[in-house]
């Protein structure tokens, strides 16, 4: 496949992309920078807002308008005028920060997280949060990521990178709650699962973090249809575009071969486009 290097700033940890399909923008994060990143498709122009805490995800609200899911706290981002606005925050400890995050099919914001300064087991969690309410619907986890639902809304499927499984969880989309249904997918190599997408037809993709390649799984049979490789090892999340081609963030590495690490990739899996 064709994978092709489109931003490069030198980020440690580039994270959170996210399609606009209606407006053909490109949303992602620079997470230890604090730094929101918009890029329009069509004009290859990229607009950045700094906010003042590593930031882990956004939620897309309008036009140029998303939602920043920040350590302190959820700011609403105008890229038209480049500003910022505190929004709310939810009760987290002060050890913890956001990272991933979706949105369910009525709307709640989904968002996990993680022990920062230090990665510290079983201190995140996923919270759900709609209109001024939020709940905690998985407990304990330690690296919250790749939070992704079925076409359906039905099932929501999510990473905890440690464990090195995809799980699944039943979700009601009428009360918000997530019960736990199974492991549905083991990694056994040098990668661990971090961010994912669902494609078309259902099936997983998964950026490796330290496996250098994202891969392609059915979730209804835990087998893996086929890999991409990228030229970095820390692989963190990805996101298909209207295309069906693939937007894959990464991070640095401590290799000193790792010149790659922290770009934004696009990869052209349609070789007729």
């Amino acid at each position: 496949m064709d994978h092709t290097l489109i931003f490069y700033n030198d980020s440690k940890l580039l994270e959170g992309p996210v399609y606009d399909t209606t407006n053909n923008f490109l949303y992602f994060v620079s997470i230890l920078d604090g730094m929101v990143y918009c890029l329009d498709i069509a004009t290859k122009e990229i607009i950045s807002v700094k906010l003042d805490s590593p930031v882990g995800c956004v939620f897309i609200r309008d036009k140029k308008k998303v939602l920043a899911a920040s350590k302190n706290g959820f700011y609403e981002i105008d890229f038209r005028t480049r500003t910022s606005h505190f929004a709310f925050q939810l009760k987290i400890s002060d050890l913890v920060r956001y990272n991933d995050g979706t949105k369910d099919p009525k709307g709640r914001y989904i968002v996990g997280t993680m022990g920062y300064p230090e990665i510290q087991d079983h201190v995140g969690k996923v919270f759900s949060y709609f209109k001024g309410n939020y709940k905690v619907i998985i407990e304990n986890t330690t690296i919250s990521n790749g939070l992704v639902f079925s076409k359906d809304g039905t099932t929501l499927y999510f990473i905890d990178t440690p464990t090195k499984k995809v799980a699944k969880y039943n979700y009601d989309t009428a009360d918000g709650n997530a019960t736990f249904d199974s492991y549905i997918i083991q990694f056994n190599g040098n990668g661990s699962p971090d961010g994912m997408c669902m494609d078309q037809d259902g099936m997983l993709w998964i950026a490796e973090w330290g496996g250098g390649q994202v891969s392609k799984w059915n979730p209804n049979n835990g087998e893996m249809i086929s890999r991409i490789k990228l030229p970095c090892p820390n692989v963190s999340s990805c996101c298909l575009d209207d295309l069906g081609n693939l937007f894959v963030t990464t991070a640095k590495s401590d290799s000193p071969d790792d010149i790659f690490g922290g770009g934004l990739f696009y990869v052209n899996l349609n070789k007729k486009i």
